[in-house]
C-alpha cells in the first residue's frame, strides 16, 4: 500500500490518534459573533453534458442566473457585496471576464468584486473557502462563493496544454497530465479495489440519488433556470425552465453495472456507471459574519468552521479526500465519528471506497442523497454544490456537523467543516 509522503507521517499518525477521540471539543458548536455563516446556498439542476437541456448554456450565463436566482432567495442588498469568487476549470482565459460581466448581468452593482480561481475538482469549494478567510481577516464583510462549468462547451482533449520539454523530462511533473481514467483505474489495481465494491458503491449513489430526487429532497437546494435549447432531433430553439437533475436513473444495481464494459484497461474495473457523470452546473454561497446576518435579519443555515488542502502524488490523486478530511477535523476539533454527513465528491467509484474505507468512516454517513456518480460533476461547480447539498439535508434531519471534501486532478485532496444550525 502506497503512503503519504514521508514528511507527513508524523503529523498523520497524529491525527489519526486524535480522530479516535469520542468527544468534540465545544467550541465547534458554540456560536460567535465573528463566526462565518451560510444565509443562502443554492445551485442549479445538473444536466447531461453535450445532450441535457443545460448544453447550449454558457458558463457565464449560468453563474450569471444563479447569481440572480442567489439574491431573488436570499433578498440580500447586492450593493452589501463586496466580493464573489468563481470557480472554474475549463472557461477560456479562466472566466475571470466573463464572470465579472455574469456578475453585472445578474444585478450586482460595478462595485462588486469578482475573480475566478481554478484548483480543479475542488475550485468551488475553494472559492468558497477564500471568500469565508477573507471576512474573518476583515478584509470584506460579506461574500459570495460560487462555482460553474460547462462541460457540454468546454471539456475534451483540449482541456489539457500540451507540457514544454522542460515540464515532460520531470517524471512527477510530466504525470500531472495522465488521464484520470488512466490513473484510476492503475489506482484501482494497486490499492486492491474490486469492481464490485465500485458497482456496488455506485449503484447506492443511484438508488439514493433516485429516491432522494423522488421524495422532492433536492428541491429546496435547486433553483431553476430558463434557458434557451437546441433539440439535436429537429434544430428547434425552445425556451425551456430546467427543474431536476437528469443524470439520475432508476433500475440500477450492481449486477447491471457489472455488465458494463471496462472503459481503461480490457481488464479493468472503471467504466461510464461507476465513474462521475460529465455535466453542466451552477452553484452559489452567500456568506457573511453571524453580527452582519443578525443585523441584517438573514436567516443562518450554519457556519464554516475549518478546511484543507492538501497534496498528494499525481497518480495516486483519488487519495485526496484521506489526506486531507483528517487535516481539517483536526483544525476544527472534531473527530471522524462526531461528523453527521460526510459529502466526498464520487469522482470515480474506486478512490471513493478506498478513501471512505481507510478512514474507517460510516458508509451510511456518506452522500445520503447520491453523489456525482448518479446526478453529475461539473468540475469547478461540485465544491459549492456540496454545500447546499448539506445543509438541505443537515437541516431536514436535525443534524450539525458535516464535511464536504474531493480529490483534486494532478495531485490534492480538500475538505472543509461546517456546522448547521
Amino acid at each position: 500500500m502506497a503512503q503519504a509522503p514521508n514528511k507527513a507521517q508524523e503529523r498523520l499518525s497524529q491525527v489519526s490518534s486524535h480522530l479516535g477521540e469520542s468527544n468534540a471539543k465545544p467550541s465547534v458548536l458554540t456560536r460567535s459573533p465573528d463566526d462565518v455563516v451560510v444565509t443562502c446556498a443554492l445551485r442549479t439542476p445538473f444536466t447531461k453534458g453535450g445532450k441535457g437541456l443545460l448544453k447550449d448554456t454558457a458558463a457565464a450565463d449560468l453563474l450569471a442566473l444563479t447569481l440572480k436566482n442567489l439574491l431573488e432567495r436570499s433578498k440580500i442588498d447586492p450593493n452589501l457585496v463586496e466580493d464573489i469568487a468563481t470557480g472554474c476549470v475549463l472557461a477560456p482565459g479562466g472566466g475571470a471576464t466573463e464572470y465579472r460581466a455574469a456578475a453585472l448581468v445578474a444585478g450586482f452593482p460595478d462595485s462588486t468584486a469578482v475573480k475566478s480561481l481554478n484548483r480543479q475538482c475542488s475550485s468551488g469549494l475553494q472559492a468558497c473557502v477564500d471568500i469565508a478567510n477573507a471576512i474573518k481577516v476583515g478584509m470584506i464583510d460579506i461574500g459570495i462563493g460560487s462555482g460553474v462549468e460547462s462541460m457540454s462547451s468546454q471539456y475534451g482533449p483540449g482541456a489539457v496544454t500540451e507540457f514544454s520539454e522542460l515540464l515532460e523530462n520531470h517524471m512527477q511533473a510530466a504525470n500531472c497530465k495522465v488521464p484520470m481514467g488512466v490513473l484510476s483505474e492503475q489506482m484501482a489495481k494497486d490499492r486492491k479495489v474490486t469492481r464490485a465494491d465500485q458497482d456496488a458503491f455506485a449503484a447506492s449513489s443511484y438508488q439514493k440519488a433516485l429516491k432522494a430526487q423522488e421524495a422532492g429532497l433536492f428541491d429546496e437546494e435547486i433553483a431553476p433556470v430558463t434557458v434557451k435549447y437546441t433539440d439535436p432531433k429537429t434544430e428547434e430553439e425552445k425556451t425551456v425552465t430546467v427543474t431536476k437533475d437528469d443524470g439520475v436513473r432508476p433500475g440500477i444495481t450492481a449486477e447491471s453495472l457489472g455488465k458494463i464494459r471496462a472503459a481503461f484497461a480490457k481488464d479493468g474495473s472503471i467504466h461510464a456507471g461507476n465513474a462521475s457523470q460529465v455535466s453542466d452546473g451552477a452553484a452559489a454561497v452567500l456568506l457573511m459574519k453571524r453580527s452582519t446576518a443578525e443585523r441584517l435579519g438573514q436567516p443562518i443555515l450554519g457556519k464554516f468552521v475549518a478546511s484543507s488542502v492538501v497534496g498528494v502524488p499525481p497518480l495516486l490523486m483519488g487519495i485526496g479526500p484521506w489526506k486531507a478530511i483528517p487535516v481539517a477535523l483536526e483544525k476544527a476539533g472534531v473527530s471522524k465519528d462526531e461528523v453527521d454527513i460526510y459529502e466526498i465528491n464520487e469522482a470515480f467509484a474506486s478512490q471513493a471506497v478506498w478513501c471512505v474505507k481507510e478512514l474507517g468512516l460510516d458508509f451510511e454517513k456518506v452522500n445520503p442523497k447520491g453523489g456525482a456518480i448518479a446526478f453529475g460533476h461539473p468540475l469547478g461547480c461540485t465544491g459549492a454544490r456540496q454545500v447546499s447539498t448539506l445543509f438541505t439535508e443537515l437541516k431536514r434531519t436535525g443534524k450539525k456537523i458535516g464535511v464536504t471534501s474531493m480529490c483534486v486532478g494532478t495531485g490534492m485532496g480538500m475538505a472543509a467543516v461546517w456546522v448547521a444550525e
